[in-house]
């Protein structure tokens, strides 16, 4: 089955994680990205072939529906890019979908070398063969 993977990055990281994006985007495409307004722009422009759901920019409120849709079961994994040296307006978002992600055991990676190592743990490969006919 695909995997519903939620794509977030704050200013500073949104190249970094466009970047990391652009160089897995044949494993990404066979699943379902969901990503915070601006990130998400910023990624379609460099992989338009990928298919990206937009949610509301974080301090809008996107982290809180990623964080909704994280309790829901709606997310298999969050790929976030925090830049841990900006102080952010909207922090306690920020720290409510950390929290939300943490509390429902949701897998994740906060830069380009966990994002790898989730890369090559293969989960991103586990595809049906339903899954596979279909793309």
């Amino acid at each position: 089955m695909s995997l519903t993977i939620a794509i977030v990055a704050h200013d500073e990281k949104k190249k970094a994680l466009a970047d990391w994006v652009d160089r897995h985007k044949e494993l990404l495409r066979a699943h379902r990205l969901i990503a915070t307004a601006t990130t998400g722009a910023l990624v379609g422009r460099s992989c338009p072939e990928l298919r990206i759901d937009p949610v509301k920019s974080g301090p809008l409120g996107g982290d809180q529906q990623i964080g909704a849709m994280i309790a829901e079961g709606k997310i298999d994994l969050l790929i976030f890019f925090p830049d841990p040296l900006s102080a952010m307006p909207h922090d306690v978002d920020v720290k409510a979908l950390l929290r939300l992600a943490l509390v429902y055991d949701t897998p994740c990676a906060f830069n380009a070398s966990s994002a790898d190592c989730v890369v090559a743990s293969g989960m991103l490969e586990r595809l049906s063969s339903a899954d596979r006919a279909r793309l």
